[in-house]
């Protein structure tokens, strides 16, 4: 049925499928609310298994394929996609720039939010600030920190020494930070910060 011949009112599955399938099959009782889908019809899709609930107001389409990082994608759409990002260990895993992986799912939100009751395997990390959009990339569906902010993230966090190395060394053989940008970024961090990419920058050339 197209957008022309569908009655006023009614739930468009397409433009349902097509918001679920930038996010891995994931959509939010809003987004669905928005296609057409009222409380009643949503309930309904959840209690036939059409749709699976996976949060509070978070569903996923029954028959999209499972992604490899669906619980980064389901961390991130239950927390908050307005003002939430993927950073630190996750942001790592998710750019390729570590072999560890992150035993959580790892956020970052405004300090306002800081009090917010989320699900076990996310750990929130908050800002004064929200994160601007020079410090964002989109990976795997969800908006995750560029490769400078979260090797500075990981070095303010006290990430471990060996990440954050193995971060540096590909960030830079792979052209996505430059050394000078990344000692210039340290310094605004304070004396801690920039004697670790300092370190981290020595390694990197052995």
């Amino acid at each position: 049925m197209t957008a022309e011949s569908r009655p006023p009112n009614s739930p468009d599955h397409v433009r349902l499928f097509e918001i679920a399938s930038e996010r891995g099959g994931y959509f939010t009782a809003g987004q669905a609310l928005k296609a057409g889908f009222g409380w009643s019809l949503l309930a309904h899709h959840a209690g036939t298994g059409r749709f699976r609930r996976i949060n509070r107001g978070l569903y996923r389409l029954r028959d999209f394929p499972a992604g490899t990082r669906d619980d980064v994608l389901e961390a991130w759409m239950s927390v908050g996609m307005d003002d939430a990002v993927i950073s630190h260990e996750s942001a790592l895993d998710l750019l390729d720039l570590s072999d560890a992986i992150p035993d959580s799912v790892h956020v970052t939100v405004s300090r306002n939010r800081r009090h917010q009751r989320v699900r076990p395997g996310i750990r929130l990390h908050t800002v004064v600030r929200p994160i601007g959009t020079e410090d964002c990339t989109w990976r795997n569906g969800c908006i995750v920190t560029t490769p400078l902010r979260t090797i500075l993230d990981m070095v303010v966090a006290g990430g471990a020494p060996d990440h954050i190395d193995d971060a540096v060394r590909q960030a830079i053989a792979r052209g996505l930070v430059t050394p000078e940008l990344l000692l210039e970024r340290s310094k605004t961090l304070g004396r801690r910060a920039t004697d670790c990419i300092v370190r981290s920058l020595a390694a990197a050339r052995r």
